[in-house]
């Protein structure tokens, strides 16, 4: 049997050896690499018992080089771009969740109050300043009106339970 013979069988040898070595689709990449080292710096090398132990132990370095460089490089740690979830705008289910159970617990807090203390949230929530508060509710004093939004806001911290402030 003739050299080029003898590599083309040997070449499906290694195949077979690096693929059952390495992940991936670089089993080919190997062999190509061991038949070009064998070609280049073996040529005197002519027989099938000589050039099989030579080739396969080319192979194992070639193996063991890729796997440095690919733990070098971190590749075995890489997440295929394909699996990973795409990341919507929005808050997750989880977040939504939260904040619903949240808001149900603040509406209900907000209806167990009086109807000043309602009032008052209602208008700061339209934007209105303690002075303009102060106009529609037609009390005398501002300081009266810090008083009251200081004891409506904590009755409402009181109604949401310890848990509220840590959310």
């Amino acid at each position: 049997m003739e050299r080029n013979q003898i590599l083309t069988l040997l070449r499906e040898r290694i195949v077979r050896f690096a693929a059952s070595r390495l992940a991936g689709g670089s089993a080919d990449d190997i062999a190509q690499e061991v038949l070009l080292v064998l070609h280049e710096k073996y040529p005197a090398l002519d027989r099938a018992e000589d050039l099989l132990p030579l080739s396969l132990q080319i192979a194992r370095f070639k193996i063991v080089a890729a796997r440095r460089k690919a733990s070098r490089r971190g590749e075995q740690a890489l997440i295929s771009v394909d699996d990973l979830p795409l990341a919507g705008e929005g808050p997750d289910p989880l977040e939504q969740a939260v904040r619903r159970e949240r808001l149900e617990l603040l509406e209900s807090a907000l209806k167990q109050l009086e109807d000043r203390c309602r009032e008052i949230f209602r208008l700061k929530l339209q934007g209105l300043s303690f002075i303009d508060i102060q106009k529609e509710l037609k009390v005398g004093s501002i300081n009266t009106l810090y008083t009251w939004d200081f004891r409506c806001r904590k009755e409402l911290l009181q109604r949401l339970g310890p848990d509220w402030e840590r959310k």
